[in-house]
């Protein structure tokens, strides 16, 4: 995404850009309404104890994921010209990587299952070691799509795999599959996504197991690689700390509040970013302007959608997953303030990776390692409080890090992001002011129609406060939204 003067200057990258946002984002909708439909029908059949069990299994294979490769492919984003030697060198890089993890993953299952003392997840880690076996069949393919700035095929193939994994998940949950519900869609999902997106791009399926010339690739890959192993120190210490002083209960309760805090920042911001990165990476003079106009378009749907979460908590849950996850209302206002850091700051990495930057997040990443191990570690003497509180003080250290060390790379400064936030983040605390008083005054009614009553309010009351403060922010919104410009042929890989 650019701001609104220097797309001028490259109109059709501004419709490209604008296309890729309107399927990739509009698709996520989609496919997310389809997830969620499927995940609130199992969350109601599974008890907390299964997600419990199922957090500890997510700790090794996040572990083992930031390593399958996926910032190797990401590298051929950035090449001027790609072979097809050069693309089944990849494929065969990513097959090698990938059986190792596999291979890995399936001998370590015992010592991950005695770290938490729970003995039945060695066979949930050995099963979803299978997991890896596809990753390759998706990561060349997204590279591919995304050099071509194609995300129009990419959205039809989610699609498919969501209906994939919610049709798995309910035969599991209505079947009585317990915890083995959860292993089983994300193994339905990757076959489906793997096939659906070799045939999106034509991708090569023999790979080529000589690397000579393939070195900038990988140590560029390699360095991304290193950015999210520890990214998964920062985003899992949590889990790894809870697991040891939490019971299952509680550690199903904690982790299904994040969940639900993090849908924004983990489901709906990824994909802006994927376009975003394809965008910086074949525009990277756009800098600050760039970067300031995603933050601006961002933020605005992000932070009424955090301000709305934490003051409809103690109905939305009753309505979403029923009266015996009632434990998680107090967590999700904590949370939402963490999530709602979270999402400002993954918002930089792509901006420094397109300029050939890879370091900049790497440094983020490792400060992070750092910081929310101690933050969590911290807030466990408080319990399930705790390590919400604990998100709270380690993101708002790494938020300002980020800014400081990202933003002098990219030229955005600390006036400049305060100006792009500001508006929003004013008209969001007014429209959560509102809806909290609406929901005192309300009289007795169901849950159902008090969210109902909640969620239509604060979205009349965040819409008219942003036009009172800043009516331009909404006018951007609908120009980038009705926006048109010549297309121009997308590259050829």
């Amino acid at each position: 995404m650019a701001d609104a003067d220097p797309l001028v200057t490259a109109p059709s990258l501004a419709a490209q850009v604008r296309n890729a946002v309107i399927w990739r984002s509009g698709s996520q909708v989609i496919t997310q309404i389809v997830s969620w439909c499927s995940t609130l029908i199992v969350i109601r059949l599974l008890a907390p104890h299964d997600y419990g069990l199922f957090a500890m299994t997510q700790v090794m294979l996040m572990l083992l994921s930031t390593m399958n490769g996926w910032g190797l492919a990401s590298a051929l984003i950035r090449e001027e010209e790609v072979s097809e030697e050069r693309l089944r060198q990849a494929l065969g890089m990513l097959i090698l990587l990938n059986c190792g993890l596999a291979l890995t993953q399936f001998l370590a299952a015992p010592l991950v299952a005695l770290w938490f003392a729970q003995p039945e997840v060695t066979a949930l880690l050995r099963v979803q070691s299978l997991l890896y076996l596809a990753v390759p069949f998706c990561a060349l393919p997204h590279a591919i799509l995304s050099r071509r700035m194609d995300f129009r095929r990419p959205a039809q193939v989610r699609l498919v795999v969501a209906l994939a994994g919610a049709g798995t998940a309910l035969t599991g949950a209505f079947a009585g599959w317990g915890v083995w519900t959860l292993v089983a869609a994300p193994l339905g999902m990757i076959l489906a996504e793997a096939t659906g997106m070799t045939w999106a791009a034509r991708a090569p399926i023999r790979p080529v197991f000589r690397f000579s010339g393939a070195g900038q690739i990988a140590g560029f890959g390699g360095v991304m690689t290193a950015t999210q192993l520890f990214w998964f120190v920062q985003s899992q210490a949590d889990v790894m700390i809870a697991g040891r002083v939490l019971d299952t209960h509680s550690l199903g309760v904690y982790t299904t509040g994040l969940f639900l805090a993090q849908l924004l920042a983990a489901k709906f911001v990824p994909p802006i970013n994927e376009v975003a990165y394809a965008a910086y990476a074949r525009r990277p003079d756009l800098g600050a302007a760039a970067l300031t106009a995603t933050i601006r378009l961002v933020m605005l749907v992000a932070l009424p959608a955090y301000a709305g979460l934490a003051v409809v908590a103690p109905v939305l849950v009753p309505v979403l997953l029923g009266e015996k996850w009632i434990e998680i209302v107090p967590l999700l206002p904590i949370l939402a303030v963490a999530m709602a850091m979270l999402t400002l700051q993954i918002l930089f990495a792509p901006a420094t990776n397109a300029r050939g930057v890879p370091l900049a997040a790497l440094r983020i990443t490792m400060l992070g390692s750092v910081v929310m191990p101690c933050a969590f570690l911290i807030g466990a003497q408080w319990g399930v409080a705790g390590f919400a509180w604990g998100w709270v003080g380690g993101m708002a250290v790494l938020t300002g890090a980020t800014v400081t060390l990202s933003g002098r790379i990219v030229g955005l400064r600390w006036g400049g992001l305060a100006r792009a936030i500001a508006p929003p983040l004013a008209a969001a605390l007014a429209m959560a002011a509102g809806v909290a008083l609406a929901l005192r005054w309300l009289p007795p009614m169901a849950d159902l129609a008090a969210l109902t009553a909640a969620v239509t309010l604060g979205v009349a009351l965040y819409l008219a406060a942003l036009h009172l403060i800043a009516p331009e922010r909404l006018a951007e919104a609908r120009r980038f939204i009705k926006s048109r410009g010549e297309s121009e042929p997308a590259a050829a890989v």
